[in-house]
């Protein structure tokens, strides 16, 4: 009698905004393949984030964790997901699990799964600053997974030479791009709602079709080696910016009462600067397509924006994503106020050094990622 193959059970695990927006295209892809059986489990580290997009993208989460408390420390998460994750394990009894990045989550869950002795993917594999205190705490998360996982789907090229330089077989790593291309390219075919149309109308913005007598320039910052000082330097910059006459200065501002403070206090009636709550994905990809310019220490929006030509200057000392530096679409900017208001001026006034960075090419992906990241699971030959 023949026995038919067993399929492969996959389980997904993130628990971040941007891990699911990452994750969401491989869901899918996984969901679609007849041979994979393909659960989720969402931590909910950020609870209000993680569920817009689950909205956006369609995912139903198969177990829920529901894990985000108001200023828990990293220990207390980290001693969450274990104790709450290890019964999910034995319940789908997985062959392989899923990670993307380079959260509390991530790291948590590498480790859980390695206790038990199960395969690890890691999604977005091989990004290094080589500082271990930037950024905090996320090098040394990817740093962790990296020892753990088994198979490593790594988005560019650099970052499969990262990964070879600390010892893991070439047949261990799988290039693919970034998924979140794949989001992306989904995302921006959505109308943009309405909320941002009247946004811009209001601002005097106008359509990109039209000739703008003014341009917004979109911020995020929201970092934790940006707390303290880095930060209100920021704002003393985005303060100096707002005086220019032809520019609308937008930033949705992280909840973290660390970022709520200084913001509020230095930007809250500054004319030509408009704060709002965090925005939804959907929202803020919008925004990014409109904007002349962004000032991000996000890592996410770096790989995202070039997709839409829009030029990054990025609000760190260092960057895990150098090949956007070396490609012409980011420029690294500090904190430093002087330094952050002559870049963005510089972009602003000079319209062939915005170009240069507007056409260089997007070095993080085409928007197949996924389909590569479930082929080189499907077609691993390791243990």
């Amino acid at each position: 009698m023949k026995i038919e193959n067993r399929k492969l059970r996959v389980l997904s695990v993130f628990g971040t905004r941007p891990e699911a927006v990452k994750m969401a295209p491989v869901v899918q892809r996984l969901a679609q393949t007849s041979n994979i059986d393909a659960c989720v489990c969402v931590t909910a580290q950020h609870r209000q984030m993680l569920d817009q997009v689950l909205n956006l993208f369609d995912i139903q989460p198969d177990y829920d964790l529901d894990l985000m408390r108001d200023d828990q420390s990293l220990a207390e998460l980290s001693a969450a997901i274990f104790t709450h994750l290890d019964p999910v394990f034995s319940d789908f009894a997985p062959d392989w699990v899923l990670v993307q990045g380079d959260t509390t989550t991530v790291t948590i869950t590498s480790l859980l799964a390695y206790y038990r002795r199960i395969k690890v993917g890691h999604v977005e594999a091989g990004l290094r600053t080589h500082d271990k205190w930037q950024p905090f705490p996320e090098e040394i998360n990817r740093r962790v997974a990296g020892v753990v996982a088994d198979l490593h789907f790594a988005p560019t090229g650099q970052a499969r030479e990262n990964l070879l330089r600390e010892g893991i077989p070439d047949q261990a790593i799988a290039v693919t791009g970034n998924p979140v291309i794949d989001a992306l390219q989904f995302v921006a075919q959505q109308p943009a709602p309405q909320e941002i149309e009247g946004l811009l109308e209001k601002l005097g913005i106008a359509s990109p079709s039209a000739r703008n007598d003014k341009y917004l320039i979109l911020v995020t910052a929201h970092r934790r080696e940006n707390f303290g000082q880095p930060l209100e330097n920021i704002c003393q910059a985005l303060k100096e910016l707002a005086t220019r006459g032809d520019i609308e200065i937008v930033y949705p501002v992280h909840l973290n009462p660390h970022v709520q403070e200084p913001v509020n206090r230095i930007l809250g009636d500054v004319p030509h600067i408009t704060l709002l709550p965090p925005l939804d994905y959907l929202p803020l990809v919008h925004l990014q397509k409109r904007a002349r310019i962004i000032l991000t220490d996000s890592g996410g929006i770096q790989e995202e924006a070039p997709a839409f030509g829009v030029p990054v200057l990025v609000l760190r000392e260092v960057t895990e994503r150098p090949e956007g530096v070396t490609a012409g679409t980011l420029k690294l900017v500090g904190t430093e106020t002087g330094h952050i208001v002559r870049e963005a001026n510089h972009l602003l006034d000079d319209p062939s050094a915005h170009a240069g960075m507007a056409r260089a090419a997007n070095p993080f992906g085409d928007g197949h990622a996924a389909e590569r990241i479930v082929a080189a699971l499907q077609g691993f030959k390791g243990r």
